[in-house]
């Protein structure tokens, strides 16, 4: 329930992936840098967990709004309206939430490419490099469920104003 040419605007997959790159890479020489002056810190196992935990937080509340959005546009006689600031703040909870998660992503992801590229052979590394990788893959969850919960709260007519709605013909 919000308008894309207002105060809270669509995210930008090539914003996201910018700041997953940059910060892979800054990542990664970092961690050719730190494993030169010692030992690099360990990937801890939670990382993955959080990331996946907020995923399925998104999806919830996404399928949530979802219903009862369905219900307040078919007029159901019990049906729970959803108040606007509330899906604002969802939208704007699933922003920041892709926003970090590119950012960590990318971090784990350039951790995990050194690991991959120079200490596979290490048992323990190739623990890190694990859970390095589920990392990233937990990272495109979060975002991919944040594109949706943006989705399922964007307006109908948001679509109209575009050029892209079911109106749009007719006007063309």
């Amino acid at each position: 329930m919000w308008r894309g040419d207002r105060s809270v605007r669509q995210l930008r997959i090539g914003v996201l992936v910018g700041l997953f790159a940059v910060a892979g890479v800054v990542s990664w020489a970092g961690a050719r840098l730190w494993d030169t002056l010692g030992s690099l810190p360990s990937v801890p196992v939670a990382a993955p967990i959080v990331l996946a935990l907020i995923a399925v937080v998104l999806v919830a509340t996404a399928i949530s709004l979802r219903a009862r959005l369905r219900a307040q546009r078919e007029r159901e006689p019990d049906a729970k309206g959803v108040d606007p600031m509330v899906a604002a703040r969802a939208v704007v909870f699933g922003q920041a939430s892709a926003l970090v998660a590119a950012l960590v992503s990318g971090m784990y992801g350039g951790i995990g490419v050194f690991l991959a590229l120079e200490q596979l052979d290490v048992p323990a590394r190739q623990d890190q490099a694990i859970y390095a990788g589920a990392s990233v893959l937990a990272g495109a969850g979060v975002v991919a469920a944040a594109f949706f919960l943006e989705r399922v709260c964007k307006l109908p007519e948001d679509d109209d104003e575009n050029g892209r709605g079911p109106g749009a013909s007719a006007r063309a």
